[in-house]
C-alpha cells in the first residue's frame, strides 16, 4: 500500500523566485535584497513560503507564526492524525461543535460539488480505500477490486448525504468517510495569504500545497509558476505569470495504487475508477480553495463539459495538456 503521503493529490507546480526554481530553494536569505524562504510540510506535503519583507526579524516571526498556524489546521483536516477532526468525524459519523474551518471548507466543498454536478465529491473517501486495500494485496487481482466491493461503497458516496451547521456534522450514512485532500491544501494556502496580508505583507508566494501569489516579486515582475505532468517528475511545460491569483494543477500520473499505472487517485464518485482525459489539468483564479477543487473536478470532464463550467465560472482559467499531449489555454 502506498505511503500516506503520497495519497495526497499530484500537485505539480515548480515555483520560481529571483530567476531560481523554487524547489531548489533550501536556505534563508541573509542578503539585503533577498527573499526569505521557508521549507517545511503542510497536509503531508511539501509546502514553501517566499516572502519580501523590508525587516527580516518580523519576517522570521511572521514565518514562525505561520508554522504554529498550519499544524493547528492540520489538527482539523489531516486524515492521517487521529485525533485530528476529520478523523474523528469519520471514526464516529457525526461531530459535535466542529471547529469553524471545517465548516467552512466543507461549504466550500458544498458550492463546487453543485456545480460540478457532483464530479468534485470529498465522500469518495470509503472508494478510496477499497482501491488502497486491494492492491495492498500480495494476491491482489491486476483488474481491480472485485464490483460487488465497488458496488457496496458507491452506495456511501454523495455530500448530500453530509449535513452540517456551526454546531454539527453528521453522516447519514454509516460507513460514510470524508476526505479533504482534494480542497483542504488550498484553503490551508488561502489562510496563510490572509495571515501575511493582515500583518501587512505585499509581496509573497504561498505553496501549502496549493500555490497562491500576494503581490508582485520584489523587482516588480510577476511570479513565475512553472508547470508538469508530476512533481519533479517531468521537465515544466509552462509557465504561468501570476500576480494576487491562485493556481492548482491535478494529474492522473500523480499517484496509482497498482504497478501496472490503470488505477488512478483521482477517482469519479459516479463511476467508481476514471481513465486519464489530460496529462495535467491547471487552474488558475483569485483563491486557492476553488483553484484546488474545481481541478480535480475538471480533470475528469471532457472538453465541452470544461467549456460550459467556464462559461459559469468566468473568473477561473484553464491550462492543460491532453493525453495526446496537445496544451490548451480555456478560459
Amino acid at each position: 500500500m502506498a505511503n500516506p503521503i503520497a495519497r495526497r493529490r499530484a500537485i505539480s507546480i515548480i515555483a520560481a523566485a529571483c530567476g531560481l526554481p523554487l524547489l531548489g530553494l533550501a536556505r534563508t536569505s541573509h542578503a539585503g535584497l533577498d527573499p526569505v524562504v521557508w521549507k517545511g510540510q503542510a497536509l503531508g506535503a511539501p509546502a514553501t513560503l517566499i516572502l519580501n519583507h523590508p525587516d527580516r526579524i518580523k519576517a522570521q516571526q511572521l514565518i514562525e507564526r505561520v508554522v504554529l498556524e498550519v499544524q493547528r489546521l492540520e489538527s482539523i483536516f489531516s486524515l492521517y492524525r487521529e485525533q485530528s477532526a476529520l478523523s474523528e468525524l469519520n471514526r464516529f459519523g457525526a461531530l459535535a461543535m466542529p471547529p469553524q474551518e471545517l465548516v467552512a471548507v466543507l461549504e466550500a466543498s458544498h458550492a463546487v460539488w453543485e456545480e460540478t454536478t457532483g464530479l468534485f465529491d470529498p465522500t469518495v473517501q470509503p472508494l478510496w480505500a477499497v482501491y488502497a486495500h486491494h492492491f495492498a494485496r500480495s494476491d491482489a487481482q491486476a483488474s481491480g477490486p472485485p464490483s460487488a466491493d465497488l458496488d457496496a461503497v458507491k452506495a456511501l458516496i454523495g455530500f448530500q448525504n453530509v449535513h452540517f451547521n456551526r454546531d454539527r456534522i453528521t453522516f447519514a450514512k454509516r460507513g460514510m468517510g470524508l476526505t479533504l485532500n482534494g480542497v483542504a491544501q488550498g484553503y490551508v494556502t488561502d489562510r496563510i495569504v490572509a495571515m501575511l496580508r493582515d500583518a501587512g505583507v505585499t509581496s509573497s508566494l504561498v505553496d501549502m500545497g496549493e500555490n497562491r501569489a500576494i503581490g508582485h516579486r520584489a523587482d516588480g515582475a510577476p511570479w513565475r509558476i512553472g508547470l508538469a505532468n508530476t512533481q519533479g517528475g517531468d521537465p515544466t511545460d509552462a509557465v504561468i505569470p501570476l500576480v494576487d491569483r491562485a493556481v492548482a494543477t491535478s494529474s492522473f500520473s500523480g499517484f496509482r495504487f497498482d504497478t501496472a499505472g490503470r488505477f488512478s487517485h483521482i477517482l469519479d464518485p459516479h463511476r467508481g475508477a476514471a481513465d486519464p482525459l489530460y496529462r495535467r489539468l491547471t487552474t488558475i483564479t483569485g483563491d486557492a480553495t476553488r483553484a484546488d477543487a474545481y481541478s480535480t473536478a475538471m480533470s475528469l470532464m471532457d472538453m465541452t463539459q470544461i467549456r460550459a463550467t467556464l462559461a459559469r465560472q468566468p473568473d477561473i482559467a484553464v491550462d492543460l495538456v491532453t493525453d495526446a499531449g496537445d496544451r490548451l489555454r480555456l478560459t
